[in-house]
């Protein structure tokens, strides 16, 4: 074996000198690289396969490049409407657009499981090289590499957990969740840049046909030479990755999508479940507010400056009251359809005298949630269907959905949807 043209002395002479130290140190770097490239080709060769390709590869990541890019935006959008910055824009029509964008974005994230683990065995063998740094440019490949792929792996388990509000960890999910989406994002478009000539040789058939071809191309470890003889084509791999993903796809996204949930085997969340046919993430008693809910002097306060008035719930029911089908959608990934009845919001403003583009804080009778006060802008205060509900499909509110009141407005998230309402603040 030549060593030399091999590269296997990148790292070999940190120490220049003379005499017999110096010929040690290049005896020991030697065989030290040597038997390292040996352990390389033993690993290589024991975990080779006929199907790998570079062609195989590219149309992977790009099948992966797109779950991550909608996941990516959908999760930002999600981001926004929750920590608005002061540019934002909230859409309310249509009502069932946060649904629809948290649903994709759980079931792209969801669909990116299979797809992530198949790309990474299409590569594994590229991990096995030696040396493993060649140049600054390759460093670059390898940090981008490293990077995206532990932040992907994190991300896709955390996410996923979360979907069973499971968190077995001390951080926050929210700001991990954001962040490393981030991250992907980012290593993922330095990956790209890097490795632009090679997606480009290899994005379409003629053109992979025609690189392979060449005279001169790039030696490709045994684990992705070329397939050939019997068993499994490509196609038929890729066939299977395809079907894998969509049968993920098809027993997880009836959480979310209407036309799917008869086949939802897996998700955690099952429509027309739950109390009123609505499922719930948090009860009265896990939000330690049971004996405030249902204390016989609970008033609603609605206040603007000095202006002050407070109502029962005798007197709210005796209000006009509006009825929308609205659905709720929850972070998760869930969401569910159901009649909403109660006061419309900008009506309890204008008794008080609120400014119609003021925006309000609601507070909840819990006491320790993350969401127990939520900020409500002008663009959701002022919609017709944005209502201070009472009842929930054609009964008063369950105490777990939030009696005696709660919010719901179109196209926001869940979590926003604050419960166990005792207070509106024009601010």
């Amino acid at each position: 074996m030549d060593q030399r043209s091999n590269g296997l002395f990148a790292f070999r002479k940190v120490w220049r000198g003379t005499g017999r130290a110096a010929r040690w140190f290049d005896l020991g770097m030697d065989r030290l690289t040597t038997l390292l490239q040996q352990r390389m080709d033993s690993v290589n060769g024991r975990f080779s396969s006929r199907l790998r390709s570079k062609r195989l590869t590219v149309v992977l990541g790009r099948w992966l490049g797109m779950t991550f890019a909608v996941c990516f935006l959908t999760g930002l959008f999600s981001n926004l409407l929750q920590n608005p910055p002061g540019w934002m824009f909230f859409p309310t029509r249509p009502v069932w657009l946060y649904a629809a964008t948290q649903g994709i974005h759980v079931t792209t994230g969801i669909a990116s499981i299979p797809l992530l683990a198949a790309k990474l065995w299409s590569v594994f063998p590229e991990l096995l090289r030696w040396p493993p740094l060649k140049s600054v440019v390759h460093g670059l490949e390898r940090a981008s590499i490293a990077l995206f792929v532990s932040a992907s792996l994190v991300e896709v388990t955390i996410g996923l957990l979360n979907t069973f509000q499971w968190y077995p960890w001390p951080f926050s999910f929210k700001d991990v969740h954001y962040w490393l989406g981030w991250v992907i994002i980012g290593s993922l478009a330095l990956h790209i840049a890097v490795k632009l000539p090679l997606i480009r040789a290899h994005w379409s058939r003629q053109s992979d046909a025609a690189a392979e071809a060449a005279p001169e191309r790039e030696t490709v470890p045994a684990a992705m030479a070329p397939a050939t003889g019997p068993g499994w084509s490509r196609r038929g791999f890729l066939a299977a990755i395809t079907a894998s993903t969509g049968v993920v796809v098809l027993t997880t996204a009836g959480q979310s999508f209407p036309w799917l949930a008869g086949l939802n085997l897996f998700a955690p969340r099952r429509m027309d479940t739950g109390p009123q046919a609505v499922p719930i993430n948090r009860t009265a008693a896990q939000a330690g507010v049971e004996g405030a809910a249902l204390a016989p002097d609970w008033v609603l306060t609605v206040s603007s400056g000095s202006v002050q008035k407070t109502l029962t719930l005798a007197q709210l029911a005796a209000l006009p009251q509006y009825s929308y089908g609205l659905p709720i959608a929850c972070v998760e990934g869930w969401s569910q359809g159901a009649q909403w009845r109660g006061v419309r919001i900008r009506d309890l403003m204008a008794m008080v005298g609120a400014p119609a583009d003021a925006g309000l804080q609601i507070s909840s009778m819990e006491k320790g949630g993350v969401y127990g006060r939520s900020f409500m802008p002008a663009a959701y205060s002022q919609d017709d269907q944005t209502l201070l509900a009472l009842e929930l499909n054609g009964a008063p509110l369950d105490l777990d959905h939030g009696y005696p009141a709660r919010i719901i407005a179109p196209g926001r998230p869940g979590v926003l949807q604050t419960k166990w309402v005792h207070k509106v603040e024009v601010i």
